[in-house]
């Protein structure tokens, strides 16, 4: 009898199996073209569901699915998740038949799951930014000693998760180790103010729900991946969903835009400290992906960018690391803010240095002239033109001649500082500009107690190739008269050669007091006037003038002669590049 009933055990656990396995079911959620990109994606989905699994399909591509369960189980679990737009809009429900050789989890069926990864592969399918919010199911609410009893009960790996979820959103500094101090209760109250929750520094379940279920969707949703880039010495956590590798063009590595998403990512990265930072925050005022428009700070140790016009956003950071400026620069479309604020604070919280590696100059070959600007491929804007102006008190005030200002819908100094016209006066010619924001010259010009003698040898501190070059130009020449051709007071005539971005620059005689301002040319003139003849409002008619106007013009003391490098080191500090756009 026993024999028997052994018998008819096993036959009923024949027959039982096969329907066992007709009645198993997956989540078939991606396919990828190669292996290599499906163990990628079937790793960064191991990092949210533990039932990942991976197989070649009849047509070549590699499956990437979850689970088996029942059939019922898993039409439960694809709605749900679908629901929490956690897993991609076309996923759906196999029942593994066209499954062939398993590749994932590692080491399952054969040994093709050793393929190399890496973290820059997108999921095949980024979803719509208007589709991320996750839906979380109801939780009931909670007392502060429920919650404390709720994040008691929560495993090892749970706890590490929430420190995770904080981290990305840059509200955790610490160690992911599962421990709750006082640093994780500082992050979760700041998480909470940025909710609009009350700070008690302890999640209630809904609120952990909702934080790690947002880091879970936007983990698949944004393709997150940590960026280890060798060449720039630089890791990062970048979106790389909507984002791909394109080119390195020094100082920049360029991810440009993927599947249209809009938006663009540099990291930066150059050798040359403290010169660097400042030559660099410079040149980036004048990309068109930089807009005018928006906040800007520098200092010694680094300078951010926030700028924004009608049409995009762009944020800029950049410090010195050692003998190197580091950084990023992220722009994106102005519809897409929201996202943004998702996105931004992963990027933010996991930029880091490695080392001090920088991106080698030389790393790939360029034209001369992207040699000099280090812009290769970037649309830089330019002013309509750009003239001289110098500083003459300590607030930053500038003087300029008129024309240099006249027409101008911005008026904008070195270093994109926007300026207005707080007054100027046709009959000498001249401009005073206020900077938005008081600066802290180097140099103050010192204008000359006594006029001019004949035959004294001056020199012209101008930006006589306006913006093309960082620095003014010093042009010598000599006093030929100490008035106008028809006998006209308050101007002096020299013997110059100048370009007209020279004009508005301070003149010096040879002890560096400044004799006058360079007038440019009339344009309107019936005469042409010999080359070399330039003229300037005299130190005399240009004090008069500002002390009328309520301003305090210093004097000059100086009565040695100053030599070339002191001369040199006063008309660089006090010259100003003025740039007129439209």
């Amino acid at each position: 009898m026993r024999i028997l009933a052994a018998v008819f055990g096993l036959c009923a656990l024949l027959f039982t199996l096969p329907l066992q396995a007709q009645d198993k079911a997956w989540l078939q959620i991606e396919a990828q073209p190669s292996l290599a990109a499906a163990m990628d994606r079937a790793r960064a989905y191991a990092a949210l569901f533990p039932d990942v699994e991976g197989y070649k399909l009849g047509t070549g591509w590699y499956g990437i699915a979850l689970g088996p369960a029942t059939k019922d189980a898993a039409t439960a679990r694809l709605a749900s998740l679908l629901g929490q737009n956690m897993i991609p809009a076309d996923s759906y429900l196999s029942d593994g038949a066209s499954f062939g050789q398993k590749f994932w989890p590692v080491g399952a069926d054969n040994a093709a799951a050793t393929a190399p990864a890496t973290t820059t592969t997108a999921p095949a399918t980024a979803q719509p930014a208007s589709q991320v919010a996750p839906v979380v199911p109801a939780q009931p609410e909670e007392t502060l000693k429920e919650a404390r009893a709720a994040e008691a009960a929560l495993s090892p790996a749970d706890r590490q998760e929430l420190q995770n979820a904080l981290k990305w959103y840059g509200f955790y500094v610490g160690p992911v180790d599962g421990a709750i101090g006082k640093s994780s209760r500082v992050s979760m109250a700041a998480w909470q103010a940025a909710q609009g929750h009350d700070q008690t520094g302890v999640l209630s379940t809904k609120e952990r729900v909702a934080l790690t279920g947002q880091f879970r969707t936007d983990q698949v949703q944004f393709g997150f991946a940590t960026v280890s880039e060798a060449e720039s010495g630089i890791e990062i956590t970048l979106p790389t969903a909507l984002i791909q590798f394109d080119r390195y063009e020094p100082p920049f590595v360029r991810y440009k835009d993927k599947a249209g998403s809009g938006l663009q990512v540099m990291l930066i990265s150059e050798p040359g400290g403290q010169a660097g930072l400042s030559g660099l925050y410079d040149v980036l005022q004048s990309l068109e992906i930089v807009p005018p428009e928006g906040e800007r700070g520098l200092n010694d140790k680094g300078f951010t960018i926030h700028a924004k016009n009608d049409k995009i956003e762009t944020l800029v950071f950049a410090a010195l690391s050692g003998d190197a400026v580091k950084g990023y620069l992220v722009s994106w479309n102005l519809a897409d803010a929201d996202r943004m604020k998702r996105i931004l604070p992963a990027i933010q919280a996991s930029f880091h240095s490695l080392g001090d590696k920088s991106l080698d100059p030389g790393l790939v070959p360029l034209a001369d002239a992207a040699k000099r600007g280090l812009l290769s491929g970037l649309e830089v804007r330019h002013p309509k033109y750009s003239r001289t102006g110098f500083f003459i008190d300590a607030q930053g005030s500038v003087l300029t001649a008129l024309p240099a200002v006249t027409g101008c819908g911005k008026i904008v100094l070195e270093r994109g500082i926007e300026a207005t016209v707080s007054f100027s006066d046709p009959a000498t010619g001249i401009a005073v500009l206020t900077p938005a924001k008081p600066l802290a010259p180097k140099a103050v010009a010192a204008f000359a107690a006594s006029a001019a003698q004949l035959g004294t040898k001056v020199s012209v501190s101008g930006y006589s190739y306006e913006d093309r070059l960082p620095a003014p130009v010093m042009t010598i020449g000599t006093v030929e008269d100490t008035k106008g051709l028809n006998g006209e007071t308050g101007l002096t005539r020299l013997t110059l050669s100048a370009l007209p971005g020279d004009a508005g620059g301070p003149v010096f005689d040879d002890t560096g007091a400044v004799l006058g301002m360079l007038l440019p040319a009339d344009p309107a003139a019936t005469k042409q006037l010999p080359q070399g003849v330039a003229f300037a409002a005299s130190a005399d008619e240009l004090m008069t003038t500002l002390t009328a106007h309520g301003l305090t013009p210093a004097a000059s003391t100086g009565t040695n002669q100053a030599t070339p490098d002191a001369l040199n080191a006063a008309a660089r500090g006090m010259t100003v590049l003025v740039s007129c756009w439209q």
